[in-house]
């Protein structure tokens, strides 16, 4: 059973990544570490939690653990490790945009893989730093994967993608009130969205002749989690070929299913499942795609990652069924 660290444990990828380990055969959690809610149980922050754990949270950091979580904001995971060491032995796992790109990929001698399993499988079994794919990422890469590897991509490709609230985090914002998000609808970092960095980047280790536009649309939904993403682009095959080009790319794939019929959200909510569905109209294929962003998206695709590092069964914690009803 190997040793489990977790730094920044009140949010709430970090709740259902605690949620995962409890039930994880193979992990023990050795501290969770926050400093505003030192000493504090885990069960008054995550409250779906009571019943599941006694643990609180630490202020203290052991060095010596098999496998350390960043579950911090966006820019604090570099900061964190500059200040802090740990043992050659210890693998991490980072869930921020830190060390996503290439370019940035690189710390004092530590290079973080991009952990994106369907991609990169076997370096993430040789690696010992893994940085995790951000959730609207996976979701858009899962639905181009296939196309790029065929060097199929032709044209520019046209994205529309909805998450849930909780993909903002818990920190209440203007647009993250109830008030505001219940019965409402919005769009948000229209073609800026920080994701494309790391989609561009797939896209272009794929097929390296790629010279088109990826044009995103992120949205607001209002509902709490998962991710509902549409990707259109010029495709001169039939939906035969397609389909059987999907089925083909993800036929070993844990997670990645390809639906032969239309897919909706509730299928995967509460799940590491990515279901994909593919329609042909004129010139055009459809792609859609759907992950709950809280576990396919994040603490779930690490918890995958993790399985691979160790050797484990990728599928080892995950077996999770849908909130179907």
């Amino acid at each position: 059973m190997i040793q489990v660290g977790i730094i920044g444990g009140a949010g709430y990828t970090a709740g259902e990544l605690i949620r995962l380990l409890l039930n994880h055969p193979e992990t023990h959690i050795n501290f969770i570490y926050s400093t505003s809610n030192a000493e504090h149980k885990i069960s008054k922050i995550h409250q779906d939690l009571i019943g599941s754990t006694d643990l609180v949270f630490s202020s203290k950091i052991n060095s010596e653990i098999d496998v350390l979580f960043l579950c911090l904001g966006h820019g604090n995971s570099k900061a964190f490790l500059e200040k802090n060491s740990f043992s050659e032995t210890t693998k991490i796992i980072d869930l921020s945009t830190d060390f996503r790109l290439e370019a940035d990929s690189n710390l004092n001698g530590k290079a973080f893989v991009y952990g994106l399993p369907e991609l990169q499988k076997k370096a993430i079994k040789e690696a010992n730093y893994i940085a995790n794919p951000g959730c609207f990422a996976t979701a858009i890469q899962l639905a181009l994967l296939p196309l790029a590897k065929s060097n199929g991509i032709k044209d520019d490709v046209h994205i529309n993608a909805v998450t849930g609230a909780t993909g903002a985090g818990t920190s209440l914002s203007a647009t993250t009130h109830f008030t505001w998000r219940d019965n409402n609808f919005s769009h948000y970092k229209a073609f800026t969205h920080q994701h494309l960095a790391e989609i561009n980047q797939t896209v272009n280790q794929l097929q390296s002749n790629f010279n088109s536009e990826i044009n995103f649309m992120p949205n607001r939904g209002n509902h709490s989690r998962g991710i509902f993403s549409t990707l259109y682009t010029k495709f001169e095959g039939s939906i035969e070929e397609a389909k059987k080009m999907y089925s083909d790319f993800y036929k070993n794939a844990a997670f990645t299913f390809v639906s032969d019929d239309p897919i909706h959200l509730k299928q995967v909510v509460n799940t590491n499942k990515c279901i994909l569905h593919l329609h042909k109209h004129n010139d055009k294929l459809l792609v859609t795609s759907i992950i709950d962003n809280l576990l396919k998206g994040a603490s779930g695709q690490a918890v995958q990652n993790m399985n691979l590092m160790f050797g484990f069964n990728e599928k080892e914690g995950l077996q999770l069924k849908a909130n179907y009803f």
